[in-house]
This record gives C-alpha cells, structure tokens and sequence, in this order.
C-alpha cells in the first residue's frame, strides 16, 4: 500500500507532494532491509518513477527525498535489473558531482544531495552486477579520485569524502581491474596516503616522522571513519605490493607506513572504533614491503636521549640491564629507538588473543606482520624478545601455564586452526633466531613438535634466515634448575620414582615383549604406522628412514 501511494504522487503530483510523501515513505521504511516479494513489481516502478522526477528541475530538499527512498529501495537486489541502465548512472553521477565538469564544491546546500547519492550509488554498486560494469564503462574510479583531490583539504565535507572513499572501496574490492588503475593510472596511493595525513592532521618533523600529541583530543567520528575508509581502499591498491620496483615506490610505502605509524598512536572517538582503526592500519601495514617497515622505530631526539637517560639512572640496577625503559612521556624506548608503535602492535596483539574467537581474520595479520618485522629488522625482533620471551626465572610452571604474552602465545601453537598455530609459532621461533634449542627452552619440545616437523628440524639445528650471532644469557635460576626440566614439557619437575629399577630381569623382558606385540598389531592393523627421521630431519615411515640410512652408509663405504 504504501508503494501503491507513493507510485501515484511520484508519477503525478507536483514536488511539494512528491516531497511529503517520499519522506513519509523514508521515516517508516528506514530500517527496513527486507522486503515483501508480492510488492516487487511496484517497487521497480517506484524507482524508476523517482529517476524521472530526479532529471527534472525540482527543489533540493525534494532531491533529497528521492535519494533517500532510492537508497532503501536499492537494498533489494530483485528490482535493480531494470533501473540499473546507464542512464540512470548518469543521472546519480551527476547528482553526485562525479561528472566530468570542473565545478567546485561550494554550495553548501548541495551537499545532502552529494552524499545521498553517493550512497545510492553504493547499494546500486554492491548489489547490481550490472552496475559494477557500467562503472567501469563510464570510469567511475577516476570520478570518484577527481571529487577527492577537490575536497581533500576541505575540513566540512567529511560524510562527502566517507562515501567516496566507500564507493571507490568496493570499486575495488569487486574489480581487480581498477586496482592497477588506481594504483598507477590514477595515482591512487599518494592521493589516499594524502586523504589520511589530512584526517589524522598530521604535522612532519622529518621526512617519515610525525609529531604525536599524547595529551590531544581523539580523532572525531566523522575523521575517523573517513579514515578507515581510506585505509580499506587503500588495502585494495597495495594488495599486490610486497616488492618495491622503484625508488619512487620505496619513498611513497615508507610515507605511507610513517603514516600508519601515526595512526598506530592515536585514538578514536570510542574504544570499538580505536580497535577498528588499529585493525586496518595492521592490513595495510600487512601489504608494505618488509624493507620499508623500518620508519615504525625511530631514533630518540636530543631531549629524549636525556630524558632516557636520567630515567635510567633512577631504576634499579638489576633493570637497567634490560636496555628498556618507559619515558615519562609514556614513549616506548628500547636501544634508543622508539618503539610505541611497536608496543602498541603487541598490545593488539594480545587483546586479539584475550577475545578467543575469530582467530584466523583477527588474529594472524598482526601475528604475521609482527613475525616478518622481526625477522627482517634486528631492533624490533630484540625489543619484542624483551617483551614476549623475557630471561626465564620461574620455569615451576608448563610453558603453557599462565597469563603472560609468552603463555598465551604457546597455547597457541597447539590450537585446532593449523594456520594460527603455525603463524604463532613461526612468530616465537623467529624471535629465538629459528634457532631449535631457544625455541625449545621457552616452550617445550611437546608444543613445537609441530612445527619442527614442518621444517624438518626435529633433530634440532636452526632455520634457513641469517640473524645475528649475540648469544641469549641465562638467569641463574634458569641455570640451577635446568637439569631436572622436563625437555618435553618444558617445566620444572621432581624426580619420579623409576618402575624399572625395581623390576626383575625377566619382567622386564616379559614386559619389553608385550609392548613389542602391542606396536606389532596396531601397525598390522594400520592404527598406527611406526615413522623415523630422514637424514634431512624430515618424518617418514620407520620403513624408508631405515633405507635411507642404509644407502648412506654403503655410500661412506664405497668411498672408503
């Protein structure tokens, strides 16, 4: 009924009544996001009736109502087959100032209708394959970066840069065409690089460094989200950028991750939106190649120097050895380099950790970002080592026991998703420089068995990467009580008496047969299969390891 009604004003009434009814129709259906399949029809009428109201010379507030009926009813992926022509494209580009004339944005009336139909133009996008050809046929990606470049300074138009940067989202997201597009043709990652540095305000103090005021006012909701808009078209354009092909790239990436580093320190309007801001910052930092990673940590400044070192004058001796501090500025200081947003990685990091859902997509980016940093960058893999495997004192309690990061880590790598505990063991053996036996000390053979079986390093030894050859000290406590430390467990156990010793020599051979006939029948049965080591330390069955060796030895004989 209520379509029936608005059909017939839309189709004869004049603007005022378009107007009423239109908004009437909006306040009522405005959470509506499912429809009745038996007023289809009327409402593939009705918006094709409001397009021919919208080409007509009618009053902003009524261009208004339109949009906003039309951007409901463009929740219906049923009835866009029809009104999704190219003309009609056309006339919500031109609403949208997404044409091709050079008009400035200055009428500040115009601007509901600018935002109304770029949302329309994002449910038409989303919903309508049709649509999303039609946008590349009228080049709606160089549109969209043409209305950015006019309003990327312009402090009062955020709703218009929001959906913008929405639009060219999705743009993106559902054709990889238009990424390369935007990445070279259009210039996408200065420009959106450029739309960040704007919302967050950022002031330059060197080439890739910012000044962050811990004591400023949160990003508005309006910058925010504009901001995390941006960082998601963003992730689009850089989706293919692990290698750096020219000096110009290498600058824009180390630009763009000071950037991110800025973003890093900074907070939302709420703590949800802080949260959602750091996690795309984390997916786009996930896209810059590794090499360019290093503008994260920064040298201290003069004043900071100071400030380091009379704070460290003022800790206790036994500290200081640990190289790290805590300015009174809260600036993260490790080796004279500032590591906040390294700190405020791991932070996040960890709260990931603490939800105990959704590991996979909330979890292994930042995992896997913190992993290849340290791996590449010697100064923040010994920062985080400081942090996530400090010198063992307490080793009373299984490695997987407790609520420090390093705890919580190797619970981990015994999880059910094999690509977060391969990731999060990755993770602590490149903070041990894939080395076996440091690996070993901080989590137990039990729970890295997994992945040493991956690597072949089941044998021990240490992985393929080159790191540098400082040695890891031992506290004393760790020293005193390694002898009696369970090396599969990797805690701290007393002595258990031994069976054995208190047995005859026949039992023992009688008990020694028994478990022989046990494995003899669960391996004729196929309920377990016996496996050995390959001279590469890989797994195999205990059949093939055995040849192997074989043919070594004939091998050292022939050449004997």
């Amino acid at each position: 009924m209520d379509e029936e009604r608005a059909l017939y004003i839309v189709r004869a009434g004049e603007a005022g009544a378009i107007e009423r009814v239109l908004r009437d129709y909006s306040d009522k259906h405005r959470a509506t996001f499912k429809f009745e399949p038996t007023d289809e029809d009327k409402r593939k009428k009705l918006c094709e009736g409001i397009f021919k109201v919208l080409v007509k010379d009618i009053p902003t507030t009524c261009q208004v109502s339109c949009l906003e009926v039309l951007r409901i009813l463009s929740r219906d992926k049923k009835i866009l087959v029809p009104v999704t022509t190219k003309e009609n494209m056309q006339i919500l580009l031109r609403l949208a100032k997404l044409n091709d004339s050079d008009d400035s944005l200055e009428k500040v009336s115009e601007f509901p209708v600018i935002v109304e139909s770029l949302k329309c133009l994002c449910n038409i996008v989303f919903n309508s394959q049709m649509a999303q050809q039609l946008s590349l046929e009228l080049n709606l990606a160089a549109k969209l970066c043409n209305l950015l470049r006019k309003c990327k300074d312009r402090k009062f138009i955020s709703d218009i840069k929001c959906f913008d940067l929405r639009l060219l989202f999705l743009l993106s997201l559902l054709h990889t065409d238009i990424r390369s597009q935007l990445r070279y043709e259009l210039q996408g990652l200065p420009l959106l690089t450029q739309i960040l540095e704007s919302a967050f305000s950022i002031k330059w103090t060197d080439e890739y460094e910012s000044a962050i005021d811990h004591n400023g006012p949160p990003l508005s909701p309006q910058e925010t989200d504009c901001a995390i808009e941006a960082l998601k078209a963003l992730f689009n354009v850089t989706v293919d950028s692990w290698k750096v092909h020219k000096e110009s790239d290498s600058h824009q990436f180390r630009v763009m991750a000071a950037v991110l580093r800025h973003c890093l320190l900074i907070v939302g309007p709420t703590e949800d939106k802080t949260e959602e801001l750091h996690s795309n910052a984390v997916n786009l930092l996930s896209n810059v190649p590794v090499s360019c990673l290093d503008v994260l940590i920064c040298p201290l400044t003069h004043e900071e120097t100071a400030q380091e070192a009379t704070t460290l004058d003022e800790l206790p001796s036994d500290k200081t050895s640990e190289k790290e501090t805590v300015l009174k500025n809260n600036t993260m200081v490790y080796n004279g380099m500032n590591m906040e947003a390294i700190h405020v990685l791991l932070n996040f990091m960890e709260k990931r950790i603490d939800k105990g859902s959704s590991y996979r997509e909330g979890l292994t980016p930042v995992l896997s970002l913190l992993t290849e940093c340290s791996r590449a960058h010697r100064n923040i893999r010994k920062f985080l080592k400081d942090q996530v495997l400090p010198p063992l004192r307490d080793v009373t309690n299984r490695p997987e026991v407790g609520s420090t990061v390093r705890n919580k880590l190797v619970r981990l790598m015994t999880h059910v998703d094999l690509g977060v505990k391969q990731i999060a063991a990755e993770f602590l053996f490149v903070l041990c420089k894939e080395r076996v036996d440091s690996l070993l000390k901080y989590t137990g053979y039990g729970n890295a068995a997994g992945l040493l079986a991956a690597r072949g390093l089941l044998a021990g030894g240490r992985g393929d990467n080159w790191y540098s050859e400082d040695e890891d000290t031992d506290t004393e406590e760790y020293k005193n009580a390694k002898p009696n430390i369970n090396l599969i467990t990797g805690h701290l156990e007393e002595p258990m008496p031994n069976l054995i010793d208190e047995m005859t020599e026949e039992q023992k051979e009688y008990e020694a047969m028994k478990l022989v006939n046990m494995l003899d029948k669960l391996s004729r049965e196929e309920l377990l299969k016996p496996m050995g080591l390959k001279p590469d330390g890989t797994i195999t069955p205990l059949e093939e390891a055995l040849s192997q060796y074989s043919v070594i030895e004939e091998t050292s004989s022939d050449t004997d």
